[in-house]
């Protein structure tokens, strides 16, 4: 959960980026780290197997100022997408503020999806987090291959949820920024309905950049 102290006007979060194995969220945070204003941006730590699939997590720390002052760590973590290290996926979901939900865009990935996604829900509830109200961002990764599921067909599964759905291209840095922009409105939106932030900590994707 937020790490939020008044006194020195500072403020931690934590969001996490899930999904099955080899959707795409290593990749996110790769093009994130090259994105963002480098002056604002800490390493891109990864943790990977000699398949370079991610085995524990990757942390990208980002830190910024709000127009009054406070200080904003955002701490972006991936978990393993491989049913083999759910006990990892739960250490790091632990505590988290939000979540990005990176889904295979691929046909033939759809099952993947669907049990990467309860296995999310199942988790949320094993480390204490109330999933009905926790900030979560749908991306539908890889668009740029052949043979990807409809965008109206996604819409159609998913609009009921009432969940903020992306169609992103990780790999060429397509919608990347988009979806972290949305992801960090939802989790201040939330912590300003906690905490009665009051727009002290609103920053923008731009004050990322910049």
């Amino acid at each position: 959960m937020a790490e939020l102290n008044e006194r020195e006007k500072k403020i931690t979060l934590k969001i996490v980026y899930y999904g099955p194995a080899l959707s795409g969220k290593t990749t996110n945070l790769m093009q994130l780290h090259d994105q963002l204003n480098e002056k604002k941006r800490g390493e891109l730590m990864c943790f990977e197997t000699k398949g370079d699939r991610t085995i524990f997590f990757d942390l990208l720390p980002v830190l910024v100022k709000s127009k009054e002052g406070f200080k904003i760590k955002v701490k972006l973590y991936t978990v393993p997408g491989q049913v083999a290290h759910d006990a990892t996926r739960k250490a790091v979901l632990s505590r988290a503020d939000a979540v990005v939900f990176v889904a295979d865009s691929q046909l033939n990935q759809s099952m993947s999806n669907f049990e990467s996604f309860y296995n999310l829900e199942k988790n949320a509830g094993r480390v204490g987090l109330d999933f009905e109200n926790l900030p979560l961002v749908i991306q539908f990764n890889k668009r740029d291959l052949q043979d990807v599921v409809s965008e109206n067909e996604v819409l159609e599964r998913w609009r009921p949820t009432g969940l903020p759905i992306t169609f992103s291209s990780a790999l060429y840095g397509k919608v990347v920024k988009e979806t972290f922009e949305i992801i960090l409105k939802q989790t201040y939106f939330q912590l300003d309905s906690i905490h009665q932030l009051k727009d002290r900590y609103s920053v923008t994707i731009e004050n990322f950049l910049r």
